[in-house]
């Protein structure tokens, strides 16, 4: 074997070795710690950025949810307001991935949540991989939560979640941004369908409840490859 030829070889082994990094999941902690109330940030968002441009997550103390795409990570406090993210934020749960979609649709019609999921799962094409989800357009109404920031000692997420604050829109166009989980992942992330939900105007979003569609274009990526920065011992 020449030179030329063995440079050819380990040009393909890390091009091989590049597609397959950029399609990794990355995720700060495991929902189990979150559940239990471990909300103290340990992942900051200039790292996170270099493991993904897309996902969703918290952030340190619970205060709001995280919408990320396009390279930008927005925060929704309990006040329902979007603000952009400074690289020095920390997260204590969050994922994320480079988003490279493989598949668009357009679908051109309301439907209820449980249809929007039906024709979801549709498009997935691996039963046992993770799939990114973004969904952009019209919604015709959507109803989302934040979660207010905690101070210790903190009290497990079940608990927060009683008092959340509801936000409805109607009429509004923005993007959902989510992931449908394995149940091989239970414990880890949330098994099924998970989204966040940025207005237009990147002005308001949240966690979202309930979903009805209208006209949307849906973009959808697959990976069967999960990091996990795991929790620091309680």
């Amino acid at each position: 074997m020449n030179s030329r030829t063995r440079l050819s070889l380990l040009a393909a082994v890390l091009v091989a070795a590049c597609s397959t990094t950029s399609q990794v999941a990355y995720q700060a902690s495991t929902l189990d710690a979150l559940m239990r109330g471990d909300y103290d940030g340990e992942v900051t968002f200039r790292d996170l950025a270099r493991r993904g441009d897309f996902g969703l997550g918290t952030f340190h103390r619970l205060d709001g949810e995280m919408v990320g795409f396009d390279g930008q990570f927005y925060q929704i406090r309990a006040d329902g307001v979007a603000r952009p993210v400074s690289p020095d934020t920390t997260t204590p749960f969050a994922m994320v991935l480079p988003f490279r979609p493989d598949r668009e649709v357009r679908w051109d019609e309301e439907m209820t949540q449980e249809a929007f999921q039906a024709r979801l799962d549709g498009l997935r094409r691996d039963k046992a991989a993770i799939m990114a989800i973004r969904v952009d357009g019209t919604f015709r109404y959507l109803k989302a939560r934040s979660v207010p920031a905690q101070d210790k000692p903190y009290v497990p997420l079940p608990q927060v979640l009683e008092t959340q604050p509801i936000f409805e829109f109607e009429e509004v166009e923005g993007t959902l941004v989510g992931f449908w989980c394995p149940p091989s992942v239970g414990g880890l992330n949330v098994p099924g369908y998970h989204f966040h939900f940025l207005t237009a105007d990147r002005t308001a979003g949240g966690h979202v409840l309930d979903v009805r569609p209208g006209a949307v274009r849906i973009q959808v990526q697959e990976t069967r490859d999960l990091h996990v920065h795991l929790p620091m011992a309680p």
